[in-house]
This record gives structure tokens, sequence and C-alpha cells, in this order.
């Protein structure tokens, strides 16, 4: 962040760090009432009275208040994860793996047969599975700066703009 917006109000000619990726710096963009992040390029939208930006660019509202040296997020209340969006991902991780667990118990392979070894392999990868896919939606649903900024990295490398 740039030291002269150190203890400052926001304003579309200052420069400030970007909220979601923590790496960039996010500007106003010319002939708009909008600032973008040099680094992860997300625009945010702003509203210099109440001294808060939101994401623009993302189905969820994400928004931040500046209080005068950094950004704050701001309680969501109505877009928070509630306990039945919990109980659908825990079941997502560990009904699937059950249920091949159980059909291994209920209808066991012979011993020493080729195959012995599938049931327990296939359980596992159905659990390490299950839960990055539910683990990948949940960072994607928070936008965790660390998952942001590596996803940013990998685009430059493999060159995509």
């Amino acid at each position: 962040m740039v030291e002269q917006n150190k203890m400052s109000a926001l304003s579309y000619k200052g420069l400030y760090s970007c909220p979601v990726c923590r790496q960039g710096e996010i500007s106003c963009l010319p002939l708009m009432e909008a600032f973008a992040c040099n680094f992860c390029r997300h625009i945010f939208t702003a509203d210099l009275e109440k001294q808060w930006i939101q994401l623009a660019d993302s189905s969820q509202p994400l928004s931040w208040r500046w209080n005068g040296s950094k950004w704050v997020a701001t309680y969501r209340s109505h877009v928070d994860m509630t306990w039945e969006i919990w109980l659908v991902a825990i079941a997502l991780v560990l009904l699937p793996p059950s249920l091949i667990w159980l059909g291994y118990h209920i209808f066991p392979p012979e011993t020493g047969s080729k195959g012995y070894w599938f049931p327990p392999l296939w359980t596992l990868l159905s659990f390490l599975s299950h839960l990055a896919f539910v683990s990948w939606l949940i960072v994607e649903y928070y936008q965790l700066p660390i998952y942001v900024s590596l996803r940013v990295r990998l685009r430059q490398l493999l060159g995509r703009p």
C-alpha cells in the first residue's frame, strides 16, 4: 500500500491494497466510478460517503469498509453459510464413501482374490475426492486471499491473461 493513503479517507485518487488477494493494489478505473486490482483483476464499486467497496464481478456480495488504514470485512448475515449448508456439505463428504464401505462389508471379496485391495482404496479415493470438491466450493465462496493469490499465479504461469 502507498504510504500517502495511511489514515486517509477513501477516494478515487488513492491507491489501496486489494482486500481480495492482498497482493495487488486497487486504483480507480479511468472514466468510471469503480476500482480494479492490478494483480487479481477484480472490479469493485465504491460508496465514498460510507467508505466501503463491494466486489462487482462476483456472484457473492463481498464488501469491505475502509477504516483509514486498512480494509475491514463487513458483516454479511444474510449470506453466511447456515447449518443446513454445512449439513449438506458433511453429507456430500461422508455419504458416498459410507455407502461404498457398507457394500464392501456386506459383500466382501474373497480373501486372496485379485481385487481384494480395491474396495478400501475406492472408499478412500471417494472420501478424498468429495472432501476436495466441498473444500473447493467453500474456498471459492469465501474468496480466501491465499486461494485467490494462488489462482492468479497459476494463471500467470500458464500464460493466460
